[in-house]
């Protein structure tokens, strides 16, 4: 990561007492910035706001966290910026400190563009081993405890699969490694519900509102690996990524087909150009 600030100063430290440190004790917000421009910044900052309010950690003041992001974004053509809040530190246990002192930081990354034949010609894909824990009051939180995501990450080493499914304690399929999955089947746009597991990602919630606006049935459903077998078209997304379609799944082929493909069109419309390709 590039340039960082720490409670507004530029630095790439934490105090070692930190609860996000020590106990993940915190909420992370990834952007996209393109053309010097964090992209859906207000939406991020809604799920932020959110977040805190159910770990019941004081948000810091919203204003101030839009200026940072912007002021970072500035001199980035492309990039990733990433927002993490924390309870702040505290005395060793558990026990969350009376009046907890939040901490802030924000990292820019500039990067190269993504990689068009992904878009184009689709991402392979396989099942991961490890599985995600079921907790409803955690469900849907970006939280900082991230360690399911990294030990599924790490089943694989071959660069020519992109990505990973992980499937919750009873089997169902839930997400990816770092990004959210959706199916067409039967012409209606199918996505797992998050109410027990996974991240509910900002541009998951743009891609359901633009199937909606399209006419596009919708539904957040319990999904089978049966279900994902049979489905006419597959494709995960991200805030990063924007859309990747999928060709395969551990040796099961798929097309980039029409639904998914107008979805792409609606995304580029309000600025995921990534769906151009």
């Amino acid at each position: 990561m590039g340039k960082w600030l720490v409670d507004g100063r530029e630095s790439q430290t934490v105090a070692v007492e930190d609860r996000g440190l020590a106990y993940g004790d915190g909420l992370f917000e990834t952007i996209a910035v393109r053309g010097k421009r964090c992209r859906f910044l207000a939406e991020h900052l809604q799920r932020l706001k959110g977040g805190c309010e159910r770990l019941r950690i004081p948000l810091p003041h919203q204003p101030i966290l839009t200026s940072e992001a912007e002021g970072l974004a500035k001199d980035c053509d492309y990039g990733a910026l990433k927002i993490i809040v924390t309870r702040g530190t505290g005395p060793r246990g558990y026990a969350a400190p009376g009046t907890p002192r939040p901490l802030r930081a924000l990292g820019l990354e500039c990067t190269e563009p993504g990689r068009p034949e992904y878009v184009q010609f689709g991402v392979r894909v396989r099942y991961c081993a490890m599985p995600l824990g079921r907790n409803p009051a955690l469900a849907g939180l970006k939280t900082l405890n991230r360690l399911e995501q990294v030990i599924a990450r790490s089943e694989w080493t071959d660069p020519d699969i992109q990505e990973g499914l992980m499937l919750d304690s009873r089997g169902c399929v839930t997400c990816g490694t770092m990004t959210n999955l959706f199916l067409v089947a039967d012409n209606a746009l199918l996505t797992p519900v998050l109410t027990e597991a996974g991240v509910a990602g900002i541009m998951r919630s743009k891609i359901l509102e633009e199937a909606r606006s399209a006419g596009i049935e919708t539904h957040e459903l319990t999904i089978s690996t049966d279900d994902v077998a049979n489905a006419a078209e597959v494709f995960v997304s991200n805030a990063l990524i924007g859309i990747w379609p999928v060709r395969e799944i551990d040796g099961k082929g798929y097309t980039r087909g029409p639904i998914t493909l107008q979805i792409m069109r609606a995304l580029s419309t309000i600025g995921v150009k990534e769906c151009d390709a």
